[in-house]
């Protein structure tokens, strides 16, 4: 029928109208047992399966059920701010002021790491305590909602870190790929 052909010559031409993304999650293992969640964009699910799974099979991993790692995570806000940099900027500041400007603006935590301060939210709270931080005029190396593990897993084999490396790889090669959470410690 003509409005088949239309479709698919519209299609071809990249007219925007005729793709549709949609978000796709995939679980699985790598290596010894580490968690990886895969979050993808993509207009073509079947393709983008193939190439997860293809990543997860070349890395020695295998792709899982829905949930079947995803417990291993919880979803929080996390902003990172580099010491040097707030030193920098905010001289007179200390980490207890900037702990009680996070905790005030609703964060659930704050870290004082080697080189810099992470603060966690809830996801819903992170756009309140990330504004809260920017007006004060604090510059962060990082803010996101992303996935952190409960626990963290070591690898000690070469043979495994070299595989949850290719996965990785792989993962990162791929268009479709948007975020990649894993609980290996490097």
């Amino acid at each position: 029928p003509n409005d088949t052909i239309e479709r698919g010559i519209k299609k071809a031409a990249g007219d925007g109208n005729s793709v549709n993304y949609e978000t796709a999650t995939y679980e699985g293992y790598g290596p010894s047992g580490t968690a990886i969640i895969v979050k993808c964009l993509t207009d073509n699910k079947n393709r983008t399966a193939a190439n997860v799974r293809n990543a997860f099979t070349k890395g020695q991993g295998s792709i899982g059920t829905q949930g079947c790692v995803s417990y291993m995570f919880d979803e929080k806000g996390q902003i990172i701010i580099d010491k040097e940099e707030l030193e920098d900027e905010c001289g007179d500041m200390d980490a207890d002021d900037l702990m009680m400007q996070a905790l005030d603006a609703g964060a659930e935590d704050f870290a004082d790491e080697d080189d810099s301060y992470e603060i966690t939210t809830a996801p819903a709270d992170f756009d309140a305590v990330r504004a809260a931080l920017e007006e004060a005029g604090i510059t962060m190396a990082s803010a996101e909602v992303t996935m952190i593990p409960q626990t963290y897993v070591t690898l000690t084999d070469e043979a495994d870190i070299t595989n949850i490396g290719r996965i990785l790889d792989l993962l990162d090669d791929d268009d479709d790929v948007q975020e990649v959470y894993h609980n290996w410690e490097e």
